[in-house]
């Protein structure tokens, strides 16, 4: 299949990979030059511009920093006017613009699905994700076959916007789970515990979420560079996740907690730390922090 993929950073570089190993031609556009350098290292096609890459693609997987940017560029994919076209957006972002892009798309006759993921960069590399999509079922059904080998599952989980608001609820989620682990970790330290050891002990427990495989090595090891998911990501996720819930009147005492750690977080210098970084905010009100 002729596949174009629109953002190349972490996430949209390692999908793009993914395809041209299942035997796809890929296209792919990202403003940064090393960007396109790195697809055509992986023997792609990179793009000067969307409309190029989109040409002759039956596919556009976008996958960019938030939905104002996919926005942004939605005229763009209209105005090509691509016969036949299905985009799938990967992107994180407001359900509402999920909706606006699909209407914006649909009366250029081109298909839309928010094709939200659920893992990091570094599970998107070991295929250990899954994808939520908001679509028809003939759109979810024509698309599945192209997204099953690069994750564990694919999951139709009801029309657009479906698949944004199932990503928000899951962040919000994982989230709570990230920052008790490391309030639970420094407890642990500050009590002169091994932190290996009880590290191991909490996977084996009654306490235990996936968010320990992903982060509690790296929370233990204060090792927050180079990141495999960036705190500014997270707290911008954070307050689409405070938008989302405010929007239905739905309860978000703790996840209010989990802004303000990301808050804390990025205004402390650690912006572009991976999400494991929370540990350090813990640390540092602790009186152990690791890092200036």
């Amino acid at each position: 299949m002729r596949v174009a993929v629109i953002g190349l950073g972490l996430m949209g570089g390692t999908i793009a990979g993914h395809l041209i190993d299942d035997g796809h031609s890929v296209t792919g556009y990202d403003p940064e030059p090393d960007r396109r350098a790195e697809l055509r290292e992986r023997r792609g096609m990179p793009a000067d511009s969307v409309a190029d890459a989109i040409a002759a693609a039956a596919v556009a997987i976008l996958s960019l920093p938030n939905s104002s940017i996919m926005l942004d560029i939605i005229p763009e994919i209209a105005g090509a006017a691509v016969p036949g076209l299905i985009v799938v957006d990967t992107t994180t972002g407001a359900p509402a613009d999920s909706i606006e892009a699909a209407r914006q798309l649909a009366d250029a006759g081109i298909a839309y699905t928010d094709a939200t993921v659920s893992g990091n960069a570094a599970q998107t590399a070991e295929k250990d994700i899954i994808f939520m999509l908001g679509a028809t079922p003939e759109v979810a059904s024509t698309i599945s076959g192209l997204l099953q080998p690069m994750c564990r599952n694919v999951y139709h989980v009801g029309p657009v916007g479906a698949g944004s608001r199932t990503k928000l609820v899951v962040n919000h989620i994982l989230s709570i789970n990230r920052v008790a682990i490391a309030e639970g970790l420094v407890v642990a330290e500050k009590a002169g515990l091994d932190l290996a050891p009880v590290l191991e002990v909490l996977k084996d427990s009654a306490a235990y979420s996936k968010a320990m495989d992903i982060w509690g090595s790296r929370m233990v090891e204060g090792d927050y560079y180079p990141p495999k998911s960036r705190v500014r990501q997270s707290h911008k996720d954070a307050r689409l996740i405070r938008d989302h819930a405010n929007e239905l009147g739905a309860s978000i005492e703790l996840q209010t907690k989990v802004r303000e750690e990301l808050e804390e977080a990025e205004s402390g210098g650690l912006s572009d730390a991976d999400n494991a970084s929370v540990m350090e905010i813990m640390r540092r009100r602790a009186g152990i922090g690791r890092i200036e």
